[in-house]
């Protein structure tokens, strides 16, 4: 005999999800049979083979524009922002298709096959000689041959179809990992606490993979194998994915958050004269039972944003663009409080970008011998995954432990005050590598490779000190705005809320560009070189690095300002 979803229970907890999740056919779950660790074990695993897939493209991608491609310093460290802006933009339409069609597994499974399409026609355009300009190894890269249009072409097509696919799985596959925990059962309320500390240590896993062995075959061995290996990791990871699908717990669509949002932005517009009732009850409200059946919080009203509460006062029209219940609109002001510190946000995202662009750049004119071994300048990024998987497992097991005994918050510190912690620490970052940098341009002096642009000798680990404090800077920035971002959004906007997170580093990322176009602009002008030219040795990198420093303090007390005013706690 059947036993019913609502009465079926087990020492006093149900043994079906309370949260709404159901399998594929849409049937409610029994929460022993599907979700919880079992279910994010395939999730996690998916997500180290992909990550080493992406770092496998993006970590020495810089290094083939400029020595394959033949592109400037400039040019270069631009395509790879806006590449990696287009990569962390994307989300925000993956969110929007999953939130509001297709479901998350589903759009995930579909944007999986365009990333796969991606890079196998990535790793055609590097493999073919036909598809790349003829060697050339002038220091001064101006004085190569250019890649012609249908080079190009090919390469960025490949480029930006890779793109166009990680924009449905980004937003997506974390997500569908938190959602195999109920958030209406205590336990696995607490397991879930724990998910994106052991989530970033899985993406970091991988990129450690892509950073140490995939850049060292790029750069020595060939950039075939160096892009066949991430394609056939993607693979892998999409298949170890698809073997989890019995266990997983899905989340029915819930329409469009935009179009939520938008509604009761027009309401409370379209009813600007109207006045707020004293008593909020008077607000319109769905009945208990409607949340209650579908597995979502009712929400209460608010005071702040009070304006849009003018979006639930009852009138003659029920018109969804006149009237919206009290957790519309509850719901929708927690995703414009989140906007003044998504802003805060891309400041330190511009950071994280030079780790990709001219830090390696730097690395490029240095000693790379480590013994009888070369190092490749892109393996730094190794640096920055090892300290941080060590922090992420240091403050999960140690720091919070002994914190919270003193705060009182089950994760030690809020996620603003982590997110802070992260902003101080590239403010030191940037000054670090600002005086590296200018000991660098001296001993090049000294030697008198100004002009040449030789390799500098002095060798490349005097770089270790800016990459690892990174490492650490990104355990407190980057796991807390992910989980800020998730934690803040609301139930049905989950998706959305993590798309938060990842607009952050593509529009830190597109800032990047802009700030490095600018600066070389305005350096360049009465007759001066520039901050920033092809030829690292005659550049004043020393004075940017130092310019970006300052602009990032000012961003830290814009952040102290808003941790006062916002209401939001972590």
């Amino acid at each position: 005999m059947a036993v019913s979803a609502s009465s079926a229970t087990e020492n006093g907890r149900n043994e079906y999800t309370e949260d709404g999740t159901v399998d594929l056919k849409g049937n409610p779950v029994l929460r022993s049979k599907r979700g919880g660790w079992t279910a994010c074990s395939f999730i996690v695993v998916y997500e180290i083979f992909e990550r080493m897939a992406y770092c496998g493209i993006s970590a020495n991608l810089v290094l083939y524009l400029t020595r394959k491609l033949h592109q400037g310093t400039v040019v270069a460290s631009n395509n790879v922002t806006y590449w990696s802006g287009t990569i962390w933009m994307t989300p925000i339409f993956g969110a929007y298709v999953a939130d509001a069609h297709l479901g998350r597994y589903w759009t995930f499974l579909i944007a999986c096959a365009i990333y796969f399409m991606g890079m196998c026609l990535l790793t055609l355009a590097v493999s073919v000689p036909g598809l790349r300009p003829p060697q050339c190894n002038d220091i001064n890269v101006s004085d190569c041959p250019k890649a012609n249009t249908l080079e190009l072409a090919v390469f960025y097509t490949a480029l930006y179809i890779l793109a166009i696919g990680t924009g449905g799985t980004k937003p997506n596959i974390s997500t569908i990992g938190a959602d195999q925990f109920d958030d209406f059962d205590p336990k696995e309320k607490a397991q879930k606490l724990s998910f994106f500390n052991w989530w970033m240590f899985s993406i970091f896993f991988g990129i450690l993979f892509g950073n140490t062995v995939l850049v060292y075959i790029q750069d020595n061995v060939g950039w075939a194998l160096g892009y066949g290996i991430p394609t056939a990791g993607l693979a892998i990871s999409i298949s170890v994915f698809l073997a989890g699908s019995p266990f997983y717990r899905h989340k029915k669509p819930n329409g469009s958050p935009f179009t939520r949002m938008a509604r009761v932005i027009v309401a409370a517009i379209r009813k600007w004269r109207v006045s707020i009732p004293e008593d909020p009850k008077e607000l319109y409200e769905f009945d208990v039972e409607e949340y209650t059946k579908n597995g979502k919080f009712k929400l209460e009203p608010t005071t702040n944003l009070r304006f849009l509460n003018k979006a639930s006062v009852q009138i003659s029209s029920k018109s969804p663009w006149m009237l919206c219940s009290v957790t519309e609109v509850e719901e929708t002001k927690q995703m414009l409080r989140m906007i003044p510190i998504l802003i805060t946000t891309f400041l330190p995202s511009v950071m994280v970008a030079q780790s990709n662009t001219l830090f390696i750049k730097q690395g490029s004119t240095l000693d790379k011998k480590m013994g009888n071994f070369k190092l490749p300048p892109a393996s730094l990024g190794a640096f920055v995954t090892v300290t941080m998987l060590l922090c992420i497992i240091l403050y999960d097991r140690v720091f919070v432990k002994i914190i919270r005994r003193w705060t009182k918050n089950p994760r030690g510190i809020t996620l603003l005050q982590r997110l802070g912690l992260g902003f101080i620490l590239h403010i030191i970052i940037m000054v670090i590598a600002s005086v590296t940098e200018k000991h660098r341009l001296s001993v090049a002096q000294k030697h008198n490779l100004v002009e040449s642009g030789g390799q500098v000798p002095l060798t490349i680990f005097i770089l270790l000190p800016q990459f690892i404090l990174m490492g650490v800077a990104d355990a407190c920035a980057e796991v807390a705005k992910l989980e800020f971002f998730y934690d803040q959004a609301p139930e049905s906007m989950k998706s959305l809320g993590t798309s938060y997170s990842m607009t952050s580093v593509g529009i830190g990322n597109f800032l990047s560009s802009f700030i490095l176009s600018t600066v070389s602009y305005i350096t360049q002008g009465n007759g001066h070189k520039g901050w920033i030219q092809n030829n690292l040795n005659a550049s004043r990198l020393d004075l940017y690095f130092a310019f970006l420093a300052g602009v990032e303090f000012l961003e830290f007390y814009r952040l102290l300002t808003y941790h006062k005013v916002v209401s939001i706690q972590g």
